[in-house]
């Protein structure tokens, strides 16, 4: 009898290659719980749209921006954030590549973020060249019902396309500013 359950036991063991498949579909798994979870919390927490919007809003420097006469030639990619936003000090730095780069127009609003000058000078302290909107009392985000920073709009012909929020890679926010030219 004693051999029978020594051989039970030996069956039931599973190979490497078992357990890796094993591991591998645990993994995965788990990885489309998380991406369906943060998928639903992005959607969530994202910008909408005002029924009204004011799209002519005037930058830091007093220079007039039209946000829609920019999304009617390209996507236009809206960045909201603030100097005081630690995840934007990460962020920031992505956005100003973007704009650098000059394949679509960047519009970034700062949120709650100091006068004219003391924006500038954080503008001017981490070289960001990105055109920058001063929304000291919040007003333009809440009219978003903005919830979090960073958050970020894309406008595709004065409409909004998508809204995110969070961390995003460049590849991330080039691959959807480009599939805003095709839907």
């Amino acid at each position: 009898m004693t051999t029978d359950i020594g051989k039970k036991k030996n069956t039931l063991k599973k190979t490497p290659k078992q357990k890796a498949w094993s591991i591998l579909k645990t993994v995965l798994l788990y990885g489309l719980i998380f991406a369906a979870v943060y998928t639903a919390i992005n959607w969530w927490r994202q910008p909408v749209m005002p029924a009204n919007p004011q799209l002519q809003l005037t930058d830091y420097q007093g220079q007039m921006v039209d946000l829609a006469a920019l999304s009617d030639d390209k996507p236009t990619l809206v960045y909201f954030w603030g100097t005081w936003c630690p995840v934007c000090r990460v962020t920031s730095p992505t956005i100003n590549k973007l704009a650098a780069q000059n394949n679509y127009p960047i519009v970034t609003v700062a949120i709650k973020s100091g006068d004219g000058q003391e924006l500038h000078r954080y503008l001017s302290e981490h070289n960001y060249s990105f055109t920058t909107i001063n929304d000291q009392e919040g007003r333009i985000f809440a009219d978003w019902q903005g919830q979090v920073t960073p958050s970020y709009v894309i406008l595709n012909k004065g409409e909004m396309s998508q809204g995110l929020t969070g961390v995003q890679p460049l590849w991330s926010l080039k691959l959807r500013l480009w599939l805003s030219t095709i839907f």
